[in-house]
């Protein structure tokens, strides 16, 4: 459950999700939606209960590690202006000290997974994209760190209806593909 100032936001849900399993949250503007979604990333706490992944308790777990395990899109990508696709998509791997080359393929890798061609974006920056182009690189960024879960909160609302269906249908393949 989740309170607001006494103002009920989430009234005991509970939800099992299992392994590879892909899972969407309906419900009108103001449900708990986005509140789920934070507190499993633990970016807020539940007022009551406990949220287990993996039978781990993740109140018990070190946020910073919990969170870099967990891939997050959010609306319109949630991409950092001020650095490049590259920079973006390779944060958390240098943060995560992985080795130069391991990050360099895995950035190409990721680009053809979302099929835009590195060359060409990788330098470039969010604002010189399509908001179709910068969903992508948000995506891609989700799975920089080879995350077991994705939380994707309304990540094609802000598009057109051609390219959400587009990007819908992608992500539909992608989730059977690499099992997220």
């Amino acid at each position: 459950s989740k309170s607001y100032d006494g103002s009920l936001v989430l009234d005991d849900l509970n939800l099992s999700i299992h392994k590879n399993e892909f899972v969407t949250l309906l419900g009108p503007s103001g449900c708990g939606k986005t509140t789920t979604l934070k507190m499993i990333n633990r970016l807020i706490k539940p007022t009551h209960g406990k949220i287990f992944i993996n039978n781990e308790d993740i109140s018990t777990l070190d946020v910073i590690t919990l969170r870099r395990n967990i891939g997050y899109v959010i609306q319109q990508g949630g991409l950092f202006p001020h650095m490049t696709i590259r920079e973006n998509i390779e944060l958390i791997p240098h943060i995560e000290k992985k080795e130069k080359q391991q990050i360099i393929n895995k950035t190409a890798n990721l680009m053809e997974m979302i099929a835009l061609d590195p060359i060409c974006y990788l330098d470039r920056y969010p604002n010189e994209l399509s908001g179709g182009q910068q969903q992508r690189i948000g995506i891609a960024r989700a799975f920089a760190n080879d995350p077991e879960i994705l939380l994707m909160d309304e990540p094609f609302s802000a598009l057109d209806p051609i390219t959400r269906n587009s990007l819908q249908d992608e992500l539909l393949i992608l989730q059977a593909k690499f099992k997220k």
